[in-house]
């Protein structure tokens, strides 16, 4: 009879633990294996695209059209603290300084008839400045500023078809921490060939970006 061999450490048949080693053996190259394909899987994966931070360009526009007529941005002036006398159109009797704890600004924009019809006097005209935080501002009475003013100031004057823009300027007391100015502009809706809405209805609207340079 024939007597099996045994390993004297483990006591098991020397066979059983020939097979045991040859498994375990086989179970390393099969890890290795997947490791080796799972690092091969990675290195050939496209790298994710590097995040791009995206930011916003804020639209500027210098110029808007309300049917007929195009409005253009001509000039925005930081005139200071005080309106000189000396300097006014005023030459009647002596024109006293006008003041402000702020800044005036005298904005000029410019209005041109696209149309093929004239554009009545009054249907167009500008408005406040608003500022980016909203805050609004009025234009000075015209009896205030109407001494540094332009003359002639045509705001509002008749618009012939595609004649050279003319141009209406306004005065205005605007606070020194105020950034990002717009004006508003305006005109009356257009309801046929020749007529125009009346004051008292709602105009159309829209905002010029200002660029204000001192004097």
């Amino acid at each position: 009879m024939k007597t099996k061999n045994f390993n004297k450490s483990t006591g098991l048949p020397r066979q059983a633990g020939q097979a045991s080693k040859m498994l375990l053996a086989l179970a390393i190259i099969v890890l290795v294996a997947i490791v080796i394909v799972y690092i091969v899987i990675k290195a050939t994966e496209k790298p994710a695209a590097p995040t791009v931070p995206t930011t916003t360009t804020p639209i500027v526009n210098y110029e808007a059209t309300l049917g007929d007529i195009r409005f253009t941005f001509q000039e925005a002036v930081d005139m200071g603290k005080v309106l000189l006398g000396s300097q006014s159109k005023n030459t009647q009797y002596q024109q006293k300084d006008l003041t402000t704890t702020e800044k005036f600004i005298a904005v000029t924009i410019g209005a041109k008839n696209q149309g093929k019809k004239n554009v009545p006097e009054r249907v167009w005209d500008i408005g406040n400045i608003i500022d980016s935080d909203g805050r609004n501002y009025v234009p000075l009475d015209a009896y205030l500023s109407g001494p540094w003013l332009p003359d002639p100031n045509l705001c509002g004057a008749l618009l012939k078809p595609e004649f050279t823009p003319i141009s209406c300027t306004k005065i205005y007391e605007v606070s020194k921490v105020s950034k990002g100015l717009k004006i508003i502009v305006s005109a009356n809706k257009k309801i046929s060939a020749t007529q125009y809405s009346t004051s008292s209805d709602k105009p159309d609207t829209a905002l010029i970006d200002l660029i204000v340079t001192p004097k």
